[in-house]
Order: structure tokens, then C-alpha cells, then sequence
């Protein structure tokens, strides 16, 4: 193998009995400085020039029409160039984290690391992970937000501890690992707690229990899921129910370290040994973190299954959808108020409104969809998205006396088995571009 050749002259590497961590790739003193005194500037990894190239051909295919063509063409360009932004950024940020080295004698490596020596190469292999790394800190966290500074948290810890990774687990175990422990470190800090809401002073709330209050809960884009296991659809359809709101609310009431078990355990299908040596425990301690995780998600889950995962959106639901954005724009409120469920919960998080029962949400909307009302919200319009394997809507309104339709709320919706909506969860804005809605119409 060439790995077992010196770099140089071509003759082979001292045996390394015994010696764990990084290989030498020169067989000696000499042979290092020959390779100092010839050395060039590098070349970028292959793996980035094949990407700059994908790109380079997916533009000269682009054709103006049909729009259908065009737009499918765009997106994959938007793919491939936002990948090569993220491994720059990432080549980039572990680059500044060893610029003190470049000023040594010798500031080409000379050792080998399993998961290659430079920026560029280190950072395709992260980017060939990043997807399901941000979905595991965002299963943690909530949060679509933190989970893309965790990822980047992972990548300069990972760029950091390379030297320590001698290859016996998987590249995706060892990250899976470091992006965890990322996860309950920054838990730590943050101690977040789950609360109920709390009665709004001269609002009908409606007769239903307070539901839990998770005020750092955000949507996550459908279109930034992994797509590796499409052929398993056994694996796709448990990726899909640990992503809805539902589930992700109710895992924010472990504790961080149960949190972390349960989702290496049951999400991920870790074994107790590989779970415990990630987290640095005992199997013991983690069988008994999983034993406790499991009766406490149940208690803050709906009793049946069928209440909070509902597979793959149906026609009807779609066509429930596209009602529901119809009659808000038409500001017709008796088509709104049919399409909810005599039980349906509307929250907002992180702000304090919340009602359970149509009643009250009705007595909430109407006059907001009333233009002679003092308290008439504005014109609305929509655009259809996907949120956590969910059907959304992207609500743009044009306030009274202006003519800019501004992004104003992302609504997620579940339904139930009448097709009727059961349950609203309203976001605000500020994630528009992730599931790539505009701003402002």
C-alpha cells in the first residue's frame, strides 16, 4: 500500500510496534527535509475540485425552459454551491485554528492521520456528515439554530482531537460522539427547562389544560434531511416520527444525558457499549439513563400513536392545506374555523399565546380576519413548505396602509383522523430562508 512507503524515495516505513495514534509517512530525517526543500504548493482535495466541477457542468446545463426544468436545475446548484460554501467555511475555520503552525520549520505534516492532513480533505469528510450531525443536535437541542453552531462546534473539536483518532470506530461514530458530548456541554450552560404556559391577562385561553411551554422549540426544513437512507424506508419512517414537534417537545422534558441515551439507544440504534463509551459511562449507567428515559417520554407523548405520528402527509391533508391558506388570505373566517378540530391547540413559541378549543382560537381569529375591526391584522398570502415531516405554511401579510407583503409566521400543522387540523404550532420568521421562502412578496 502506498501508505507503507516512505513519501520520498519510495522505500518502506519503519514497523510500528506497539505505537498507536499517527504514522510516520517519511522513512527518514534526510527524506523530510528533501521533501521541505521540494515542496510546492498544495493542491486543493480532489473531492473539492470534483464538487467546483459539478458545479461548473450543472451551470451549463441550466436551460431557461420549461420553468419546472429550470427550477429543478436551480435548486441542485443551490445545493452543490451552499455544500462548497460549507466546506470552505469549515477549511477555513480549522485553518485559523492552526496558524501558528504554518510558521514552523516544517509546516508540512509529517505524520498521517486517518482522516486526512489537510483543511480541505478534513473538511469534505465532515461535510459528507454534516446533515444527519445537524438532525442529531437539533433531536437534542430543539433548536434548529443551535444545532447549526453545534455542528460547527463539532467540526473545530473534531479538527482538534484528530490526532487521537486511530480508526477503529467509523469516522460517523467518532463525530456522532464528539457532536453529543458538544450538545451536553452547551446544555449545561444553557440549563433550559421546559415550562406551562401561564394565563395572558384578558385572553380566553379556552378550557383545556396549559400545554408545555418550550420556548427555544424552532421548525427544521424537510429539504435539509438526509437523504442516505431513502432505500430503507423502515429507517426513513423512524427518522421521520422522532422529527415531528410532537416528539421533539416531549424530548425536551429529559434530562440532558437521558436525552442523549434514549436518542443513541433508540434513534440512532447504538449498542449500551458504543452509547456508554460515548458518553463516558458505564453500561450500567446507561441502561439505567435508557430505563428512565423510555416511561417519561411516554407520559409527554399523546396515549395513542396514531395521535402524533401520522406518516407521510396525504392527498386530503394537502388539499386541507391549501384551504387553509386560501381561506386566511380570502379572509374568510367560517372556512378557517371549519377546517379546525373541536379540540385543536394553537401555540407560539417563544411567545406566550396559546389556546386550546376552537372556541377560543375562533374567538381569537375573528377579529383579526375582519378589516372592520380595530384590531384587523392585515391581507395575507401564503406559500406551501415542510417542516419536520409536516405540512407548513409560510404567512406573508400586508398591514394596513402598506403595500409589502412581509414574512410574518411559519405554521405547522398536525391533523387528525378526520383530516381536520388538531394542532398549530406558529414560528416566527426569521427561518423563512432555511426552507427557502422570501422574506417579503
Amino acid at each position: 500500500m502506498a501508505d507503507d512507503v516512505c513519501r520520498v524515495c519510495g522505500k518502506p516505513l519503519p514497523a510500528r510496534v506497539g505505537r498507536a495514534g499517527r504514522s510516520s509517512v517519511y522513512c527518514s530525517a534526510a527524506c523530510r527535509q528533501k521533501a521541505y526543500r521540494e515542496r510546492q504548493a498544495p493542491e486543493e482535495p480532489a473531492s473539492v475540485r470534483g464538487l467546483i466541477e459539478d458545479i461548473g457542468r450543472q451551470v451549463q446545463q441550466l436551460v431557461p425552459t420549461p420553468p419546472s426544468v429550470l427550477y429543478a436545475g436551480a435548486a441542485d446548484l443551490a445545493s452543490s454551491v451552499g455544500r462548497l460554501r460549507r466546506v470552505a467555511r469549515v477549511a477555513r475555520d480549522t485553518a485559523r485554528q492552526t496558524e501558528p503552525a504554518r510558521d514552523s520549520v516544517t509546516p508540512e505534516p509529517v505524520t498521517q492521520s486517518p482522516l486526512g492532513d489537510s483543511e480541505g480533505d478534513f473538511a469534505a469528510l465532515v461535510e459528507s456528515y454534516r446533515r444527519e450531525l445537524r438532525v442529531h443536535c437539533y433531536r437534542i437541542t430543539g433548536s434548529y439554530d443551535d444545532s447549526e453552531d453545534l455542528v460547527q462546534e463539532t467540526c473545530l473539536r473534531a479538527w482538534r482531537a484528530r490526532d487521537t483518532f486511530e480508526g477503529r470506530a467509523g469516522a460517523r461514530t467518532w463525530l456522532y460522539r464528539i457532536a453529543t458530548n458538544a450538545c451536553l456541554d452547551f446544555q449545561r450552560r444553557t440549563a433550559r427547562r421546559p415550562q406551562r404556559y401561564e394565563p395572558v391577562p384578558g385572553m380566553n385561553h379556552g378550557t383545556g389544560e396549559a400545554p408545555a411551554r418550550v420556548t427555544w422549540l424552532q421548525p427544521y426544513p424537510d429539504d435539509e434531511l438526509p437523504t442516505a437512507e431513502e432505500d430503507r424506508p423502515d429507517v426513513a419512517a423512524v427518522s421521520r416520527e422522532t422529527l415531528e414537534l410532537v416528539f421533539l417537545a416531549a424530548l425536551q422534558h429529559l434530562p440532558p444525558r437521558q436525552r442523549a441515551v434514549l436518542i443513541l439507544r433508540d434513534v440512532l440504534g447504538l449498542s449500551a457499549a458504543e452509547t456508554a463509551e460515548a458518553l463516558e459511562l458505564t453500561v450500567a449507567s446507561a441502561n439505567s439513563a435508557l430505563q428512565r428515559a423510555r416511561p417519561t417520554l411516554r407520559d409527554h407523548l399523546p396515549r395513542e400513536r396514531a395521535d402524533w405520528s401520522a406518516g407521510e402527509p396525504t392527498e386530503a391533508q394537502r388539499a386541507v392545506l391549501q384551504r387553509y391558506m386560501a381561506a386566511a388570505e380570502q379572509l374568510d373566517f367560517a372556512a378557517m374555523t371549519d377546517l379546525l378540530s373541536k379540540d385543536v391547540t394553537l401555540t407560539m413559541p417563544p411567545n406566550p399565546f396559546w389556546f386550546t378549543g376552537r372556541d377560543a382560537l375562533a374567538e381569537f381569529l375573528r377579529p383579526t380576519l375582519d378589516p372592520a375591526s380595530p384590531m384587523f391584522f392585515g391581507h395575507w398570502r401564503h406559500l406551501p413548505a415542510r417542516a419536520n415531516g409536516q405540512l407548513a405554511a409560510g404567512g406573508y401579510v400586508r398591514r394596513p396602509g402598506t403595500n409589502v407583503y412581509r414574512a410574518q409566521v411559519l405554521d405547522v400543522l398536525r391533523f387528525g383522523e378526520d383530516d381536520r387540523v388538531v394542532e398549530i404550532t406558529s414560528f416566527e420568521p426569521h427561518l423563512f430562508p432555511a426552507f427557502g421562502l422570501p422574506l417579503r412578496l
